[in-house]
């Protein structure tokens, strides 16, 4: 129930619409996710614009042929070109090579992701370790932690590699966005 009221939101998303248009152009197996997923929930459950508080769309796949990350810039640059008219950055992340920047930019190794799921599995927030992809007008949700947290607007820490420090920090930032979220202490 949960999946298909997921997919219906993202469906009346104007902005991800034209998102999933050109990320299944360019990709056969891909997510939108994290951030720009839960919080169009947030606004959709607050009333809030279409939009409201999104920084970036994120866009994940995962292909361990290439790890030179060559084909992940000329993704992410075409597909900012694309979509240059939204007000959003575009991120685009091949998490087959996540591991060969982790450490440097969090202080923590990891073991390389096997698949994107994997990945979605580590992703900080239960809310927020939310992937959908649209193959031929089908939705199809990754929710490791499933959809409850997200639709009670309930902000609790995945622990699996998150430290407190950016837990409390995201938290503190969606709060200030959307001050009826409930936040669960770390």
């Amino acid at each position: 129930m949960l999946n298909s009221r997921l997919a219906n939101i993202v469906r009346r998303t104007d902005f991800l619409q034209e998102v999933f248009q050109k990320a299944e152009e360019e990709f056969s197996h891909y997510y939108i996710g994290a951030g720009c997923i839960t919080q169009t929930v947030w606004n959709e459950l607050s009333g809030s614009p279409q939009g409201y508080g999104i920084g970036d769309i994120d866009i994940v796949y995962h292909d361990s042929s290439d790890l030179s990350g060559e084909k992940e810039k000329a993704c992410e640059l075409k597909l900012r070109e694309a979509l240059h008219d939204l007000p959003f950055s575009i991120d685009v992340t091949n998490e087959a090579r996540v591991h060969l920047w982790y450490e440097e930019k969090f202080g923590k190794e990891i073991k390389p992701y096997q698949t994107v799921e994997h990945a979605i599995d580590t992703w900080p927030t239960t809310a927020s370790a939310v992937g959908v992809k649209r193959i031929s007008g089908q939705y199809t949700i990754y929710a490791p932690y499933g959809l409850q947290d997200l639709f009670d607007m309930v902000v609790q820490p995945n622990k699996k590699l998150i430290t407190r420090q950016v837990y409390e920090s995201k938290a503190l930032k969606w709060r200030q966005r959307w001050p009826m979220l409930t936040i669960v202490t770390w």
